[in-house]
């Protein structure tokens, strides 16, 4: 129960600590099941698998060309059946069990398995099944949003090798830290709903995978424009509706917090949308389809770690904040560097999820996660924040990049030049659209 505290009860910095504490007690005497909360609990579990499938795999198999739609949609399906078994067997132990003398940075595989769940099993106020299925949803789309980086030019073999391996060793240790218990956690980052454990672990390792494989074959010779529009306008907005049992469904209540994490997330969400519309409608003179759904994945990916410590005021600065900056890493930073972020991953999620995360350390209120952020005084909490995002960096890229090296050594990473200009379709999959 404890973990869950740190995890979904506040995640205070150390001005809190002490109410923290005083607050838990009656919940750490004996856990009870509430209905409600489990009502909520399953269908905020619903909501988050629709993200990726079918949401994320409409969202970038509409943005591939043609020849490479069944092969992207294909990697977001196949994860999720990888990430269910990995999350199962090892991953929720090595995130939300108590790691002992390792247990800052490492849970441990006393629950592999899940040898200690039994039906009647409660984590606090839900089944303890329920919560490890909302995790493991959380788990499946951090490196289904990956494969946005290294699009159209991966092995199929090589990328279920890689995530598989990724999720064990870098997801559920960095899920550990921060709300399993571990040192971030403990030094007071705060991250609601993944603003580090998901989206710049994600958009950090993205980044790294599009660096390691290098550009698309064609890529400025060719248009490598998105082939239909249509399938990731509805991936975009399955997305968007699902992100509210992502947002609101870290509250692990049926609560007051759930209530404004949901209201701050379509806040945030519409408002980068329209920063993203209005800048490229004033330097492109014609605002975008791609654009508006981008701008508004970014707003969704920057309130993620806020929804549950901002207000309205605070997230719809945030919002316009990320929309423009979402611009910037997904047109100007990466036109500056020259590496093929296919989709856009490290723009959105990686730089989207650091300027969310350094936010939070900005427009925290007191009175809505118990932390008060820069504006209300504390400007120590973004120093926090910044501890965060520095770790979960360092650890995401450099574990990433050894990764991508053995694997790459061992099977290879990226299909032949002849089979990436045929498609990845024919040659991964013995399946075309037609």
């Amino acid at each position: 129960m404890l973990k869950r505290i740190w995890a979904h009860s506040g995640r205070v910095g150390i001005l809190g600590l002490a109410t923290m504490a005083l607050a838990s007690q009656p919940a750490l005497a004996a856990d009870k099941l509430d209905t409600g909360n489990t009502a909520w609990m399953l269908t905020s579990t619903a909501l988050v698998l629709m993200m990726t499938i079918p949401g994320l795999a409409l969202f970038y198999g509409g943005m591939v060309r043609k020849k490479n739609v069944l092969a992207t949609i294909a990697q977001s399906f196949a994860i999720t059946c990888l990430m269910t078994v990995l999350w199962m067997v090892a991953g929720y132990s090595i995130a939300f069990s108590d790691g002992g003398s390792l247990n800052s940075f490492w849970g441990g595989l006393s629950n592999a398995f899940l040898v200690n769940m039994g039906k009647d099993t409660l984590n606090g106020s839900i089944p303890d099944s329920v919560f490890m299925t909302f995790q493991m949803t959380f788990a499946i789309i951090t490196p289904a949003l990956i494969t946005g980086a290294f699009a159209e030019r991966m092995k199929f073999s090589s990328m279920m090798v890689f995530s598989g391996l990724w999720v064990i060793i870098v997801y559920a240790p960095i899920t550990h830290w921060v709300w399993g218990g571990g040192f971030l956690g403990e030094a007071g980052v705060l991250d609601f709903a993944g603003g580090t454990v998901v989206h710049i672990n994600a958009g950090v390792a993205g980044l790294v995978c599009a660096l390691v494989l290098g550009k698309r074959e064609g890529l400025g010779n060719e248009s490598m424009a998105p082939h239909n529009l249509v399938l990731s306008v509805i991936g975009a907005s399955l997305l968007w509706v699902g992100w509210f049992g992502f947002n609101a469904g870290s509250a692990v209540a049926a609560d007051e917090s759930a209530g404004m994490a949901m209201a701050v997330t379509q806040i945030a969400t519409a408002a980068a949308a329209l920063s993203w519309m209005v800048i490229e409608w004033v330097l492109k003179k014609k605002p975008s389809v791609l654009g508006l759904i981008s701008g508004a994945v970014g707003g969704l990916v920057a309130v993620t770690p806020a929804s549950g410590f901002v207000d309205p005021s605070g997230a719809l600065m945030l919002g316009l904040i990320a929309g423009a900056i979402c611009y910037w890493g997904a047109t100007s930073l990466k036109n500056m560097f020259g590496y093929d972020d296919s989709l856009d991953a490290f723009g959105i999620h990686g730089v989207g999820g650091i300027a969310g995360a350094l936010l939070t350390g900005v427009f925290a209120k007191s009175a809505i996660g118990g932390t008060a952020g820069l504006l209300e005084g504390n400007a120590g909490q973004v120093l926090i924040q910044l501890e965060g995002i520095v770790a979960t960096i360092a650890y995401s890229a450099i574990v990433t990049f050894v990764l991508l090296k053995i694997i790459g050594a061992v099977m290879g990473l990226r299909v032949s030049r002849e089979e990436e200009i045929e498609g990845l379709d024919y040659n991964e999959h013995g399946e075309t659209v037609h």
